[in-house]
């Protein structure tokens, strides 16, 4: 039997959650360390799969099945192609960063105060929610993934309820109410969305008689399983419905400010470039492969949705007064992108929205967490606060710059590659919605650069005149993503070539090929 190398990478650093939540109270150091070290491994067990990947062998790769509830069809199903490992590649990359970067957010607040924080239980969650979304993208067993899927929705609340910035900082009760507010109102958006796709769950193993992804998609293709067209519309709906408030596509966004501005950097970090990214993961796979019919049908109108969260959510960023919001109604905008790149159904416009998957997660992780290293100084969100940082601290201020670029996909950095390949795959297709998507950019440039000039440059503040530069271990998490940010964006190849494959597969899964040119190259 070969090592179940797929088994391993969830079931590290799940087991790696409950060692680390068994730390004794009085050794929180220890606790840090194990599960900086769990993630590392977890990394390590993520580029075995990467390794071991061939982008021109069969469609999924790595495969375990092994007989679960036999009596309705589930089985432990894993397997993964090049979508799904590029995205396993980003989870385990980010979780070292974003532990490190959060390794003083669950301290005591002050020596001898009766109020504390669960430092084990903060660090345990991370790594809870990063089995969750790997063995997500690694399952082929709808339901296996469907439990998953909700499943990390549990830690996810504890950490944004149960870890913020302001009252624990300074015992604010109104502001503990603004963090049980934003953790409720994620829990219930997602929970909704859940039940939903539930019914559709039920539904799908009704008509199909089983759970198994290949399965049923083999029986579509080959025409032993028909569904009447009025079934298949329905359950992509209840696919689709859970799929955009976990992504999040408008008008299903709002919880996303919300939990992003009461949530440390790291959590905002895990929730926006590591967890979203499972909603836009599972249209490619289950909403194209399962229901290729009702995708086509439901494609004018997730493009209106999309293009509408492009421009909305940038509009809103230029009128935010708080950083963190700021970048969340941004990240609204890129996941508008993703959308588009998806169902422009183009081999350029999905692997631009793949590859814009792990680039905004780099760029966004690196621009927030930066963001949470300037916070922390300051002790303040709020935008006006803040002024001439780039005199008293420029290797924070520049750190800054390159993040609030890639966020604007500046060339040369690794989300323009990204984005212009989702517009060229939706112009070639749809050019009049291509066109408007390209304001998003114009707005984009707006507010991040609105951003840097109105923290970074001007008169030194007296509040942050004194404000030190980033420490070495802030220099640590954040180098690294600077670097990759550059290297993706001059030489993207070693991603574009593993999911190039997979995309072509998803084309074929929904029957469509790319537009001819409408004029013919010169020979």
């Amino acid at each position: 039997m070969s090592f179940p190398l797929l088994t391993a990478t969830a079931a590290l650093p799940a087991l790696g959650a409950v060692a680390t939540a068994a730390v004794p109270a009085a050794r929180r150091t220890a606790a840090k360390w194990l599960a900086l070290f769990v993630s590392l491994a977890t990394l390590a067990l993520g580029i075995a799969v990467l390794v071991r990947f061939d982008p021109g062998g069969d469609r999924y790769q790595l495969t375990e099945s092994h007989a679960w509830i036999a009596d309705f069809g589930v089985r432990y199903e894993l397997g993964v192609d090049g979508i799904a490992v590029a995205l396993i590649a980003l989870t385990a990359l980010l979780i070292p960063f974003v532990i490190l970067a959060g390794w003083h957010d669950a301290d005591p607040l002050e020596t001898g105060s009766k109020r504390w924080r669960p430092t084990q239980g903060f660090f345990a969650l991370i790594l809870a929610v990063e089995a969750m979304v790997i063995i997500s993208f690694e399952a082929t067993d709808v339901f296996l993934f469907y439990i998953f899927f909700e499943a990390m929705l549990i830690p996810m609340y504890f950490l944004i309820g149960g870890f913020g910035d302001r009252a624990h900082e300074h015992g604010d009760e109104a502001a503990a109410t603004q963090r049980s507010y934003a953790a409720v109102k994620f829990l219930l958006y997602n929970l909704v969305g859940g039940l939903i796709m539930l019914a559709a769950v039920i539904g799908l193993y009704v008509v199909a008689g089983n759970f198994s992804l290949a399965e049923i998609a083999q029986a579509r293709a080959n025409g032993t399983l028909h569904m009447a067209t009025n079934t298949e519309r329905w359950l992509f709906l209840g696919f689709f419905f859970a799929f955009a408030v976990k992504a999040p596509l408008w008008p299903l966004h709002t919880w996303l400010p919300n939990a992003m501005q009461e949530s440390t950097a790291p959590v905002a970090v895990l929730i926006t470039a590591v967890v979203d990214k499972v909603g836009t993961f599972a249209m490619l796979r289950f909403c194209l492969q399962l229901f290729p019919e009702a995708s086509k049908w439901a494609t004018p109108v997730i493009l209106v949705l999309a293009l509408i969260s492009i421009i909305y959510g940038a509009l809103l960023a230029v009128g935010q007064r708080d950083i963190k919001r700021l970048v969340a109604y941004a990240s609204i905008s890129h996941f508008g992108f993703i959308i588009l790149g998806i169902f422009a159904m183009t081999s350029q416009g999905q692997s631009g929205a793949t590859l814009y998957m792990v680039n905004h997660g780099i760029s966004t992780a690196a621009l927030m967490l930066v963001a949470g290293f300037l916070i922390s100084r300051r002790g303040s969100r709020l935008i006006a606060d803040y002024g001439g940082v780039q005199k008293v601290a420029p290797v924070l201020a520049g750190t800054f710059l390159i993040g609030s670029l890639a966020t604007l996909s500046l060339p040369g950095l690794a989300p323009f590659v990204s984005e212009f390949l989702v517009l060229v795959g939706t112009f070639t297709r749809y050019p009049a919605i291509g066109i408007i998507a390209t304001f998003g950019i114009v707005l984009a440039a707006l507010y991040t650069l609105v951003l840097y000039q109105r923290t970074m440059t001007g008169p030194v503040k007296p509040e942050v005149a004194a404000m030190p530069d980033l420490r070495p271990r802030e220099l640590l998490v954040v180098a690294p993503l600077i670097v990759l940010l550059i290297f993706l964006g001059v030489y993207p190849k070693p991603i574009t070539d593993i999911v190039n494959p997979s995309v072509k597969q998803t084309l074929s899964d929904v029957h469509k090929k790319d537009p001819k040119p409408s004029v013919e190259a010169a020979k």
